[in-house]
């Protein structure tokens, strides 16, 4: 007899697999419409092929449109600052400093490294950005302007005080320069690194610190993510007995001896870091007692990644860099896209988080300087605002708008994001709401939860009136009163995420296209984003949250209101090269659209999106009059001898497999003459499977294919006892 298989909408993966007759318990790159699931939209790079791979990791980004009405995206990896605009990236970067030299350039024939000498104390930190230009011929060397004018330079080593090393892409073949040739050195203010760190201070990988006694060299030879023989250019400085570490881009190594000048006994990515490929002349630190702002320290000392705060004051970018700076960029300008962001005057110098209130436009600054220009009083709690329509003005008086206030829940703020009618504000425990009231007070600030406190710093957005959240404990609602979400996902999310050294990689987006509600994190063996989590707000209801989950790996989303599709950055720490640094160890970032087409199309390769979805176990239950069998429930195996597929707009080929069990702590196996692949003619599936409990599995592999579940009817019979 054929019988009706439906499932409820959305993945519960708190129950059994037995227990969940009737419903999903596993999926990957499947979202629920309309309560039925179907593989999720395709992505295509964007930024053209082979001009397209952004340096670095991405860590923040902004939509706008001008009043020019160009539409921008504003994108912040730990490394550079970009806007993209009419399908091409621009380097918008601040600079930090910038010093014209002469008899600067050393070079040793057969080697790709160039030593740059300063006159005076550079501050330039290893892995830090330089742009060279103004070159001058170098005797007794081949590199001519071409090899350095215009480009980005990744720093490979700091010698000295007053010196850097850059690599090349190709060998010195003349005899080799000694202190000669002229040339320009813009140093870009640095962001932070590619990842976060728990057991470091401020200075991973010699970042932020101006300590330039930490002992460094140089790979000799390129290592990939598995190489275990690590040679040096010189490792006599670094100490041979016992364990010891060293740090190369954002992996942190450890060693055990040194033959020559090759490490031994080496163990790959460790306290949480991951293992990558390293370029030939790459910088080691040595890390086993490194300093740099701040002493590198075991224990809960954890290092925030490279991080912006990106928002726009009508035609003007705001970019704060995270505990730093703030700069602004000029997009309405006729060459906007020649010029950069430049640091904002009177504003404060280090603070968390930055947010335009609209419509009242004040500029608004979250865990920052009680006293301007002074870092030191950076204070995680206080936040600072603007004069009305005035970025440069900070100072309260009587007749102005400006103003401070501090809150007192919490040990830090998290985040902050605009609302309908109020600017969302979180700490690390509760939330508050922050509305404008005008003069004398400008702002009233309430708060609104406890024991709610936002996880990261992008891992939260709102949408009609509704802040949704991740917490480090559950995920919230906000919407005139606090709700705590159901989740049916919840343990396999928060049992499984890196939250001691992850928190602030987790970040939310929006795809209001479908509904959607989307966390992305770390897995807790993983110090990069790999999973995701999705809560779909147009399908749930009270009774019934659903809930999805998958591999899809985004460091930053924004939805589709400025550019009609999702906006996506995808951080690839295992591939070195971009196209606008040389010597880049940092990994890169690609820029998608979402929601085009059935595939994933980068740098031109187009690949299949694998989807899959898996229901729990069901048995037969006949019911006669509404009663139940009493060969139901697994008292009797079942015998299933046909299936009558059901798929709305199907394209290409789907696989069905029907995994068979006669207990729950079996393994289940396919039936014998399954799996089963299914197309939009197909009209009957013959088989022969027999089991107590049996799962359903749809699964597609194969690129220019869709596909949208129905009701599926089986024909099932019972089949005795044993």
């Amino acid at each position: 007899m054929l019988q009706k298989i439906g499932f409820q909408p959305g993945i519960n993966k708190q129950i059994s697999e037995t227990t969940a007759e009737g419903q999903w318990v596993d999926c990957d790159n499947v979202r629920f419409r309309y309560g039925t699931p179907e593989k999720i939209g395709g992505w295509n790079q964007l930024g053209g092929t082979g001009a397209n791979e952004l340096t670095g990791a991405g860590r923040g980004m902004h939509h706008f449109i001008n009043s020019l009405a160009r539409k921008y995206s504003i994108i912040g990896t730990n490394r550079i600052l970009y806007a993209f605009s009419g399908g091409v990236f621009y380097d918008i970067h601040p600079i930090k400093s910038t010093t014209t030299l002469t008899s600067a350039l050393t070079t040793t024939n057969g080697s790709p490294i160039v030593t740059i000498t300063f006159s005076t104390s550079h501050g330039i930190n290893p892995q830090d950005i330089v742009l060279l230009d103004n070159f001058s011929s170098a005797t007794n060397s081949n590199y001519s302007a071409s090899d350095f004018d215009d480009k980005k330079f990744m720093v490979t080593s700091v010698p000295n005080a007053t010196t850097i090393t850059i690599t090349l892409a190709s060998n010195e073949s003349g005899s080799g320069a000694t202190t000669s040739g002229g040339i320009r050195v813009q140093h870009y203010y640095p962001v932070g690194p590619a990842v976060q760190a728990k057991g470091f201070g401020w200075g991973l990988g010699s970042w932020g610190g101006e300590d330039t006694s930490a002992r460094t060299t140089t790979l000799n030879g390129a290592i990939n993510s598995s190489t275990t023989t690590i040679v040096l250019t010189d490792a006599s400085q670094f100490s041979s007995s016992g364990t010891n570490f060293v740090i190369i881009g954002s992996e942190e190594i450890s060693y055990t001896g040194i033959t020559g000048n090759t490490l031994t006994g080496v163990t790959r990515g460790v306290d949480g870091t991951t293992a990558a490929s390293h370029s030939d002349g790459a910088t080691v630190t040595f890390s086993t007692d490194f300093v740099a702002w701040g002493e590198a320290a075991s224990g809960d000392l954890v290092l925030d990644p490279g991080m912006w705060s990106l928002d726009n004051f009508g035609d003007k970018a705001i970019c704060l860099i995270h505990d730093s700076a703030v700069f602004s960029w000029n997009s309405a300008l006729s060459n906007a896209t020649e010029t950069r962001a430049t640091i904002i005057t009177g504003a404060p110098t280090a603070s968390r988080h930055v947010v335009v209130s609209t419509p009242d436009r004040h500029l608004v600054f979250y865990g920052t300087e009680t006293t301007i220009g002074d870092p030191s009083t950076q204070d995680d709690m206080f936040i600072r605002f603007s004069d009305q329509e005035d970025i440069n003005t900070y100072t309260p008086t009587a007749t102005n708008t400006a103003g401070t206030q501090r809150l007192a829940d919490g040990s830090q703020i998290r985040g902050a994001i605009r609302g309908r009618d109020a600017i969302y504000v979180w700490t690390d425990t509760a939330l508050f709401t922050q509305r404008f009231v005008g003069q004398p007070f400008t702002f009233a600030f309430a708060q609104t939860g406890t024991n709610c406190g936002l996880v990261g710093q992008n891992a939260c957005v709102e949408v009609d009136g509704a802040a949704y959240w991740m917490s480090e404990n559950g995920f919230f609602r906000y919407a005139g009163k606090l709700e705590s979400l159901p989740c049916l996902v919840e343990d396999f999310v928060f049992d499984n995420i890196n939250l001691d050294s992850g928190n602030q990689m987790v970040s939310a987006g929006l795809n209001n296209l479908f509904g959607e509600v989307i966390w992305f994190y770390p897995e807790s063996n993983s110090s990069v984003v790999n999973r995701q989590v999705t809560y779909n707000y147009f399908d749930s209801s009270p009774q019934r949250p659903v809930w999805t989950i998958g591999s899809l790996a985004r460091t930053m989303w924004r939805d589709s209101a400025v550019f009609g599709k999702p906006h996506a950055l995808e951080y690839d720490a295992s591939t070195d090269t971009s196209f606008d640094v040389v010597g880049n160890t940092e990994g890169r970032t690609s820029y998608y659209e979402h929601e085009t087409g059935t595939d994933q199309n980068r740098n031109g390769t187009i690949t299949a999106i694998a989807s899959n979805i898996e229901s729990g176990d069901f048995d037969i239950t006949q019911r006669a009059q509404g009663v139940a069998d009493i060969r139901g429930d697994g008292e009797f195996l079942m015998k299933i001898r046909r299936f009558i597929p059901d798929f709305i707009s199907q394209t290409g080929t789907t696989t069905i497999t029907l995994q068979l069990r006669n207990f729950p702590n079996d393994s289940q196996s396919s039936s014998a003459l399954g799996p089963f692949d299914i197309t939009s003619s197909t009209k009957k599936i013959d088989t022969r499977a027999r089991a107590r409990a049996i799962a359903l599995k749809v699964a597609n592999t194969s690129t220019s294919q869709n596909w949208k579940l129905g009701t599926f009817r089986l024909d099932i019979q019972p089949d005795g006892r044993r």
